[in-house]
């Protein structure tokens, strides 16, 4: 999940001109790149989905292609977050008109590789694993929650921000400079995709390179133990954030599952997290800790939470009433709410419960589900974020923040629209491989 702001800070000048001129080539980063003219390219073979699923899946995959397809060129790209709510277009504001976040783009690229549009996922993966390698503040083995949208020409690659002409002057967002754990470990998954996909270990070397950033930067053994939500702000000045979210350690356990022996230790302290948070809940998973990084918060309570530890490989059979408890705890008419206010449908977490249905068997609940999600495709191809104009979920933005100002509003969403094309193929996007 990702905020969709309603503020934003000035860069400092510095930082402007660090922007403005980063357009150095990058060198032998690229010259050793493969070129994408010859990869196999077209769709793979994949089973085909039925049912409400099959109409869900072949418009999401066809909205993923023709975005990719839109930009011209071969090379690296990100794809546009948010439309407008009239057509395929930018939102009117500033801060989100041409933001490409990364959790969003991660997911796209493990939706298309799905789909069995490989081409088109390694696009978006070559951004990724450039941006990854070399940040505008040196290397940091890190990747920002946001990026600008389109070809990605700059090296290096330069995170979100736009130019205010009222101020006249370039802004940038302290979030989407940040780094939120959980973004890199799905751009991670979403790397690791490709290197099943291609057989390329440069692929899974990026992945490895995120994790261990991961690990030396986010790493917490007090308390509950496992990593804390990374950092946010400006590069002069990043705060960290303290507390520890299920949802990151969760994403955590599937990364390090999926890198293999070497990762054990960190694997085993996200899957320590996730066991201490279950005993705290009883019959859920609260939310994660309050910023002190060990006080487990009660506060709130987060769809994902509930459903992500489903999807990992062999989860107890225990953690199964956490999908009970969503329903009462989250559901609402068509779907379900991102928090236990009950204010109405998230899109994309009905979509992250449709693959969790099916992840436990109940096709059933997951074809009403998609019904459900087929009345929420938007002008442009992508599902809306929401039923309602605005949707709360309980949590902050930054630690700066003085309210619960973390809102989803009904804004066409990338990130919907690769779940509910994952859900409706059946791909677990946790394990790397399609549902039974």
């Amino acid at each position: 999940m990702e905020p969709v702001r309603k503020r934003s800070r000035k860069a400092p000048r510095w930082k402007i001109a660090a922007t403005m001129l980063a357009a150095f080539a990058l060198g032998p980063l690229v010259a050793n790149r493969p070129a994408m003219a010859d990869r196999p390219s077209g769709p793979m073979v994949v089973d085909r989905p039925s049912g409400p699923a099959a109409e869900l899946a072949s418009k999401t995959c066809a909205t993923l292609t023709a975005r990719v397809d839109d930009i011209p060129g071969s090379g690296p790209v990100f794809l546009r977050s948010y439309d407008n709510a009239y057509a395929p277009g930018p939102t009117s504001e500033p801060a989100l008109a041409n933001a490409a976040f990364t959790y969003d783009n991660a997911l796209a690229v493990i939706a298309l590789t799905a789909c069995g549009r490989r081409d088109r996922a390694l696009r978006i993966g070559e951004a990724l694993l450039d941006a990854a390698s070399l940040d505008r503040a040196g290397r940091q083995g890190r990747l920002r929650n946001t990026y600008r949208a389109g070809a990605q020409k700059q090296r290096p690659i330069p995170p979100m921000g736009w130019w205010d002409v009222v101020e006249n002057r370039w802004l940038e967002d302290p979030y989407q400079v940040g780094s939120a754990t959980g973004n890199v470990a799905w751009a991670g998954l979403a790397l690791l995709a490709l290197g099943d996909a291609t057989a390329e270990a440069r692929f899974r070397d990026g992945a490895a390179g995120l994790a261990g950033w991961i690990v030396a930067r986010t790493g917490d053994p007090r308390g509950p133990g496992g990593f804390n939500g990374g950092v946010q702000g400006f590069d002069d000045a990043p705060q960290p954030l303290t507390w520890k979210s299920t949802e990151h350690n969760t994403d955590l356990a599937a990364l390090f599952d999926r890198l293999g022996r070497d990762w054990t230790a960190p694997a085993r302290a996200a899957r320590g997290f996730l066991d201490a948070l279950w005993a705290a809940g009883g019959d859920h998973f609260p939310i994660g800790t309050t910023p002190d990084g060990t006080t487990v918060s009660h506060a709130t309570s987060g769809l994902d939470a509930q459903l992500w530890p489903l999807l990992l490989r062999d989860p107890p059979e225990g953690w199964r009433t956490a999908l009970a408890y969503a329903e009462r705890a989250h559901g609402v008419d068509g779907g379900f709410d991102f928090n236990d206010d009950r204010d109405g449908m998230w899109v994309e977490g009905t979509a992250q419960a449709a693959l969790t249905y099916r992840a436990v068997g109940r096709r059933a609940d997951a074809d009403r589900l998609f019904l459900e999600l087929l009345k929420e495709i938007g002008p442009g191809g992508y599902l809306w974020a929401t039923r309602p104009p605005l949707l709360t979920t309980g949590l902050a933005i930054g630690p700066d923040s003085k309210t619960d100002d973390f809102h989803y509003y009904r804004r066409p969403h990338l990130g919907a629209t690769a779940w509910a094309a994952l859900a409706a193929q059946g791909w677990n996007p946790f394990t790397g491989g399609r549902l039974p």
